[in-house]
This record gives C-alpha cells, structure tokens and sequence, in this order.
C-alpha cells in the first residue's frame, strides 16, 4: 500500500458520532468531516477524498442525495462511499447500492469493522489502478511494464 497518508471524509450530522469516527480513523488516515451532506460536497469538490463514510438520515441532503450527486460528478465518481446507518432494513432494499454507495456499516460502529472496510476499499481502489496501469502499459506496447505491474498486482503489492 502507499505510503502516502489517505484521507477520509465522514459526514454526519451528530457531533458524538463524527467524533467517534475521528478517534476510530485519525490514527492511520487524514481525516475530513462535515456535518451534513451540502458541506460534505463542497468539501469533496474542494479536494477530494479517498473514500467517504456518509450517514444516511441527515437534515438538508440526506445520505442518498448526496451519494447519488457524487457519483454524477465526473470529478467524483470514483471515490467509494460507505453509508453508516441505523436502518439496516435500508440497505436491504438496495436503495444504498442504487445510489452508487459501495458499502455500508450498521451503527453503533464498531472500530475494527470500520477500520477493516475502509481499508478493503482503499485496497480495492489500488488494485483498480494498478490493472488500469497494467492495461496502459499493455496498449502502449510495453509488455515489460505490464507484465511487471500484474506481478507486483497479484504479489499483492497493487499501490
């Protein structure tokens, strides 16, 4: 994985909860916060992040709104977001994954499935760019650089 620190937006718009998130993610990633779905915009606009943990029920945009946005954006669409929410029921209809969320975690959280998520999709989202590397190399006719960027993919060493 890179050595580079990512960053991560959570947006909520329960102070104890953005702060129990920020103790959870602060130690390993560089983290944003917004408390509710306008400011978490503008703030992924501004500089995006490399994922986001986005509440369902907020006042204003809710967490569906402002995901379906994000993935509308060309300049956001790639970064993954993970619903944090009470209603596990809402997750079961699919509305979630329809509006291009990737994830979700049950609240009350718990750190080690927080931690765990965000990093299987920051892995996720290092082998997408490495296989698009590869292909890069592949259709510049450098099959040296390709076959090195697979390898060093499947050793499991993506970023």
């Amino acid at each position: 994985m890179s050595t580079v620190q990512r960053t991560v937006l959570i947006v909520d718009d329960t102070p104890e909860n953005l702060d129990l998130l920020k103790a959870i993610l602060a130690p390993h990633y560089k983290v944003k916060a917004a408390i509710n779905g306008e400011a978490a915009l503008r703030l992924a606009a501004a500089a995006p992040p490399d994922i986001v943990l986005l509440d369902v029920m907020m006042p204003g945009l809710n967490g569906y709104e402002v995901c379906e946005r994000m993935m509308a954006d060309t300049a956001l669409r790639h970064i993954p977001v993970v619903l944090v929410t009470a209603l596990a029921e809402s997750m079961d209809d699919g509305k979630g994954f329809a509006a291009g969320a990737v994830d979700y975690i049950t609240k009350p959280v718990s750190a080690p499935v927080v931690l765990n998520r965000v990093k299987s999709h920051l892995d996720l989202v290092d082998l997408q760019c490495a296989a698009k590397d590869a292909l890069g190399a592949l259709r510049r006719g450098d099959s040296s650089a390709a076959e090195k960027r697979l390898a060093a993919i499947l050793d499991g060493e993506a970023a």
